[in-house]
């Protein structure tokens, strides 16, 4: 008979914590029943300078989960894990190279557990092992947005389930549902244990003591949106000050600065500039944990970000208050307008205080019944194509409520691209214009090529 191997593909510590609270919660079945393994990818831009997922605080406990532990970056060696994937013909000759690789059974039935089903490695997977069932799991804001690409129905009909932690509570993820993939929680008490388990395995850490010297009650979270061409790095290094000023204004006089891992040294050196001008103490901390350690260690009174899955933990975990700040900015910024952190933007915007505006931090609680709405009018216009069945409530919604919405939800070219309420008839009119003319340039080169 055979037997079954479960791969568990992850390539952040904290996909890896949702990982190991669902298999805590019993989402993936008895450990008797199958072999586990874990197969970690490091998709940084330069992975052999970036920080490894084994240096992390709490990875030894996560990969104690596991029968076994593989490098996806070493097996795919010389190529990079978000630009490689198997050609269609290979994929049968790659599943048995895996198969030898990592010591599964020719024989054994293989489930897979990966995240970011759009894109690779977790599509590159899901192609070569073609029999395989398939779990996503996410572990964030953006499985409350719209599928970013359509998938071949090779691997989405494989999908059984797409695993999700409850962090507003009575929203339903819009990921993958045009498959008819049921959403299922990861349970709040099994992710919680899982990081205490990670902030104990952190409290011996050096770098943690400068912080608990004096509790600080604010935290500022980085993000590093430069790095992803959303924001210049001077206005990056200018937000990250933005938040300390809304800190100092709400009375905070001992702050941590939490950077992105990927952050260059200088936004430091601009914030702690602004801390001693300020004459606040500011202590940045640059060891390798996640922020649910130091909300464990510290139990800060404020956490400010832009719009951090790590806000909505502080608050849904550790009941601490949270604000935002730069939301708008941000928002604006994207582009195209399908840009997959349109939705999780839009989640903080709507329901988190505005530090700036001096509105009292606060913590996120259930949903409430403007939220649903406004994200699938918003997930409609990012993919109308995939969620066609929402066009109609969505022109509702904006007949409604766009006058009393912020313009940089629903830019006007946007809805005059699509035809919906909101868009004047001079911009529908020029975008027809510029329809027209390329599918005549279209034509006129086709013809080219013929003659």
């Amino acid at each position: 008979m055979p037997h079954t191997t479960q791969i568990f593909q992850v390539s952040t510590l904290y996909g890896a914590a949702t990982l190991a609270a669902a298999l805590d919660a019993g989402l993936f079945g008895p450990r008797a029943g199958a072999r586990r393994i874990l197969l970690v990818s490091n998709n940084a831009a330069v992975p052999e300078t970036a920080l490894r997922m084994d240096e992390m605080h709490g990875y030894g406990p996560i990969a104690g989960r596991f029968d076994s532990v593989v490098s996806w970056n070493e097996a795919i060696s010389p190529y990079h894990p978000s630009a490689w994937g198997p050609r269609g013909n290979d994929t049968v000759l790659w599943q048995r190279a895996f198969r030898l690789l990592w010591d599964i059974d020719e024989e054994d039935l293989i489930e897979l557990a990966v995240e970011s089903i759009q894109a690779n490695p977790a599509r590159a997977l899901s192609a070569i092992f073609t029999e395989a069932a398939v779990d996503v799991y996410a572990d964030g804001l953006m499985s409350y947005g719209p599928t970013r690409e359509k998938l071949p129905l090779t691997i989405a009909r494989r999908i059984r389930r797409l695993l999700h932690l409850d962090l507003i509570p009575g929203l339903r993820p819009l990921l993958l549902s045009e498959y008819g993939v049921e959403p299922v929680v990861v349970p709040d008490e099994a992710f919680r244990g899982v990081l205490d388990e990670i902030s104990v395995e952190a409290a011996d850490d050096a770098r943690l003591a400068p912080v608990l010297e004096e509790a600080p009650t604010a935290v500022l979270l980085g993000q590093y949106l430069a790095a992803i061409n959303i924001l210049s790095a001077q206005e990056e290094e200018d937000l990250h000050v933005r938040m300390l000023t809304g800190a100092v204004r709400a009375g905070h006089r001992s702050i941590v600065f939490k950077p992105h891992p990927t952050a260059p040294a200088g936004y430091s050196a601009a914030l702690s500039k602004a801390a001693a001008d300020a004459g606040v103490r500011l202590t940045v901390l640059d060891a390798p944990l996640l922020a649910e350690t130091l909300y464990h260690h510290c139990r800060p009174e404020l956490v400010v970000g832009c719009f951090s899955t790590a806000m909505v933990t502080a608050s849904a975990y550790y009941d601490v208050p949270i604000a935002r700040v730069g939301t708008g900015l941000v928002m604006g910024r994207l582009r195209p307008y399908p840009n997959s952190n349109r939705v999780p933007l839009a989640v903080i915007d709507h329901l988190v205080p505005d530090l700036e505006r001096e509105e009292t931090p606060a913590l996120v609680g259930p949903a409430p019944e403007s939220l649903s709405p406004l994200v699938r009018a918003i997930g409609f216009c990012m993919q109308p194509k995939t969620y066609a069945r929402l066009r109609e409530p969505t022109a509702q919604w904006l007949r409604a409520h766009l006058a009393g919405s912020p313009g940089y939800y629903f830019p006007e070219l946007r809805l005059a691209e699509l035809g919906l309420p909101g868009s004047r008839p001079r911009s529908r009119a020029r975008i027809r214009v510029g329809r027209a003319k390329r599918v005549v340039g279209r034509a006129v080169r086709r013809g080219t090529r013929k003659g």
